[in-house]
Formats: structure tokens, sequence, C-alpha cells
């Protein structure tokens, strides 16, 4: 099955969808993907360069069932035995890699998950990302939260006994300036112990200034570390520049944040060689910055408004478990998240085996938390969703269900001193 990307866009102005059509079909129309933009950060580090000479060498097909069986007996798990798990030599044995998966969870997280809830504060955006609901070209309702209407949200949401919320907006300065997103951390501040940020990438000092209002970690999705193909699937805006996007966690670090998440959209490009620079994304920052807290997720692609058709290519819950079980196996103490993309049958069992934080009581909307949590009918003052998702359960039932798991849903363990 193959993905069909492109939407077309019936309100748009004659010349805003000409120029859309340009984008699309024009590659002399679009700025340097590799170059940086105005006021962009250079921070020259050497984490790109070690990343992306090991995915450039990277070919599994070379790898074979006695790589796979030899990467599943060592002790510990070399960047080669990681290739080897990656690879399509170690589908027969995605048992004995989950076996070993989960004695390594079970080892250094127990029997805990954590537990959290995005909170999407803004959908403007400024890119064209062909494959997302929020791109500027798609037809959506916009909405942008004011201070009363997320202290609203927030308190609905702790309301319901979630403590750690992640703030996520599209991507648009205009819209959502680092001074709007500081002040929704303060915000958050006063109901939850733990905020994560899934924003626009910015630079050190900006992500210095967002620290201070109260934010703790930063998560940012690479989408894909192949740049020939990010640059057919992102076709506008500050997000067309590769290397800025891939060095953000490093400057979120800089700026003084605890804590980083990493991720490639599986589906957008070979999913085996994008897990692999995601992985080493995080294997080569933890030991340049041994203090912070690393984390991985596995996002699969997802339908968005206005395109049915968008599927996460090649990449099956079998694929995905396999991702999973390797990252584990490779990175033992790393935290891996798996999102509410993901079926409730698959959450449920990759957290016995992998995962050690999902998400729950989850909304990809704009506003829209009191009419979802507390089932008050809504005003239809929303803003539209920037994909569809497949766990809908609540927060209650999620802690319920992870309980009757046998495991230990975690609301918060980090204590301010």
């Amino acid at each position: 099955m193959e993905n069909s990307f492109f939407i077309d866009s019936q309100k748009l102005s004659p010349a805003a969808l000409e120029k859309k059509h340009r984008l699309e079909n024009d590659p002399s129309s679009r700025t340097d993907h590799m170059k940086y933009m105005e006021g962009m950060e250079i921070i020259n580090s050497d984490i790109c360069e070690k990343v992306m000479s090991q995915v450039k060498e990277y070919d599994y097909s070379k790898y074979t069932a006695r790589d796979v069986i030899a990467a599943l007996e060592h002790e510990t798990c070399s960047i080669e035995d990681f290739k080897a798990l990656l690879s399509p030599a170690a589908e027969p044995y995605l048992e004995r890699m989950a076996q070993k998966a989960k004695a390594e969870t079970s080892k250094h997280f127990g029997n805990t998950v954590y537990l959290f809830t995005p909170l999407y504060i803004a959908n403007y955006c400024e890119n064209y990302c062909v494959y997302c609901g929020f791109n500027c070209y798609n037809d959506i309702r916009r909405m942008k939260l004011n201070a009363e209407q997320i202290d609203k949200e927030m308190k609905v949401i702790a309301d319901s006994g979630m403590e750690e919320i992640l703030l996520l907006t599209g991507e648009s300065r205009a819209k959502s300036s680092i001074e709007y997103i500081g002040e929704a951390c303060k915000l958050a501040r006063k109901y939850f112990r733990m905020v994560g940020l899934e924003i626009y990438p910015v630079n050190t000092d900006e992500y210095r200034y967002l620290h201070e209002c109260g934010a703790d970690y930063v998560t940012v999705f690479q989408e894909t570390y192949d740049t020939d193909k990010y640059e057919t699937l992102h076709l506008l805006g500050h997000k067309r520049v590769w290397p800025y996007r891939f060095d953000s966690q490093e400057r979120a670090l800089m700026g003084g944040m605890r804590g980083a998440g990493f991720s490639a959209l599986l589906g957008l490009s070979d999913f085996r060689k994008d897990a692999l620079a995601s992985a080493l994304h995080v294997y080569y920052l933890q030991r340049k910055y041994p203090h912070a807290e690393m984390s991985l997720s596995c996002p699969r692609l997802r339908p968005i408004i206005n395109n049915d058709k968008i599927n996460p290519l090649d990449v099956h819950e079998t694929q995905l478990c396999q991702v999973l079980c390797a990252y584990r196996i490779f990175m033992p103490f790393v935290g891996i998240t798996v999102s509410s993309r993901e079926s409730e049958s698959f959450r449920n069992g990759i957290v016995k085996i992998a995962a050690t934080k999902i998400s729950a009581g989850v909304s990809t909307g704009i506003g829209d938390h009191e009419s979802k949590y507390s089932g008050k009918e809504s005003d239809g003052a929303e803003g539209d969703e920037q994909f569809e998702i497949a766990d809908d359960r609540s927060f209650e039932r999620m802690y319920k269900d992870m309980s009757a798991e046998g495991l230990q849903p975690v609301l918060n363990d980090y204590l301010y001193v």
C-alpha cells in the first residue's frame, strides 16, 4: 500500500494554491534544506557526523541469523549487535528479543510504567510538511488558547490525577511565541510536577528561558534522518532546515533542560535506518551529557484530517515491536514512550516488554479537554487535531488497566529540592 501525502485545499486563494503546487512539483522553488536560516544558532557539534556515518554504512541485508544469535548472547549490546537486531534476519527471533528486552526492563525499571498526557495549546503552523494535519496548507480549524483557557484545560487534566504534562504547539513563532510558551510553562507549574515541551526548535538561550519558566525536558521528532527524503516532505518553513532540527536536543541540554526525547516518525522512510539513527542520536549525546535523562519514542504515521490514506509504510506491529525490543536491549537505561497512535492491545503488551511510559487521556485537538474528560457537550469552539489517535482511554481507565496487568503506574518520581 502506497502513501498519498498531498491534500487538495479547496479554500486556498489562487496565489496560495499556485505556490503550494509549485512547492510540490518544482524542487528548484524550495530553499536549501541543509542551509541555516537567519537567526538559527549553529553549535558545531560532532554528534551529527557520528550518527550519520554509521547510518550511511548500514547495510542490514548483510546480517545473518548467526549475527542475531550472537547479539542476543552478548551481555552488553554493541552498536554492531544493535544493527543486527534491527535487521530482517532478527524477525524470526522476535520472541527471544522480547524475552531479553523484558529482562532488561525489569532489571532497570521494575514493573513501573509512567503516565503523562499531552496538551496542545495552539495548532497554527508556518511549515508545509505534507504528512501533518497542522501543515499551513491544510484546511482545518485553527485555534490558540489564551492564558485563561490554558489554565482551565490544565485544571481539568490535573483534577483527573495526572502529574506530568507535555505542552505542544504548531510550529509558528508568530502565533506561539517563546514568551507565550513560557507563560504556559509557568501556568503548568501550578498544577503539575513535571512539564515537557514539544514545540518548534529554538536556540540555546530560548531553551534556557523556557527552562527557567518551568520546563523540565524537550522532545523533538526528527521525522526522518534520511536527508533526501526529508527534503521532499518538508517543503516550506523553518522545519525544512534538517541540521538545525537535528541539533535541537543538544541545544536544549546546553540551555539547562534536564532531559531530552528523540524520535523518527516511522513510515516516512526506511524505518530500520531511521530507528538506528534515533538510537545512535541518544547513544552519542548520552556520552557527551551523562547527567541528562534521555528517552526514545517510536511513533508511526497516522491518518490526518483531509487525508485518511496516510499509513506507516512497511512498519507493522511486528516491526514496531522489533524496533522497541532492540532499543531496550541496546540501551537498558533509556526511557521508551509508546504513544496513543498505537492500539490499546499493543500498548498493553509492549509495556510488559520494553516501554516504560505511555500517554493517557489523550486529545490532539485544541481546547477540548473539558468535553472529553467531563462528558460535557462541546461548544464547537475548538481547534482540529494533528492526527487520529488509536487508543483513547481515559487516565482513570489507563491507570486501572495497568494495575490489572500487574504493573505499577507512576505519575511522577522527581522531587525538587
